[in-house]
């Protein structure tokens, strides 16, 4: 399943709403990989107050759907839920819930990554950041740039 919500949530409470409701796939999977991804109060050197979250309706949530779809293709998933932020979003706050259940935990966590890769480099969101002076749009992925010194 593939959510977009404007409003916070708590990861670990959808997590377990959702998976309460798996009830016909009990002892189909033995591995639950999960991420979660939360606003961080610096990007690129500056420290960010706030982040607009903009997608496309409708396209988003196809390109999402795709991205799952070519991960159940892949490996033997069981179930998949995807929760993502739209609109503001102040840091601390989650960003992205995904969760993958498959039989064995490699199928699960390679899952997992693939879509959480696939979803930062293709699904249609744009982000600007609101900064101490100003607000500028996101244009490169920082995966990998290391960390906050």
């Amino acid at each position: 399943m593939i959510e977009l919500r404007p409003n916070p949530f708590d990861p670990l409470l959808e997590l377990g709403r959702y998976q309460s409701k798996l009830t016909d796939k009990c002892g189909a999977y033995g591995a639950t990989a999960i991420f979660i991804g939360t606003m961080r109060d610096f990007n690129e050197g500056e420290t960010v107050h706030r982040l607009e979250l903009e997608h496309y309706p409708g396209m988003t949530e196809q390109v999402l759907e795709t991205i799952v779809q070519e991960a159940k293709n892949h490996w033997a998933v069981v179930d998949v839920f995807v929760l993502h932020r739209v609109g503001e979003v102040t840091p601390s706050q989650t960003l992205v819930l995904i969760s993958v259940w498959a039989a064995h935990r490699l199928e699960a966590i390679e899952a997992n990554q693939f879509i959480l890769e696939a979803l930062k480099h293709r699904a249609p969101f744009w982000k600007k950041e609101t900064l101490d002076d100003r607000s500028r749009w996101v244009c490169l992925n920082t995966a990998g740039k290391g960390s906050k010194k």
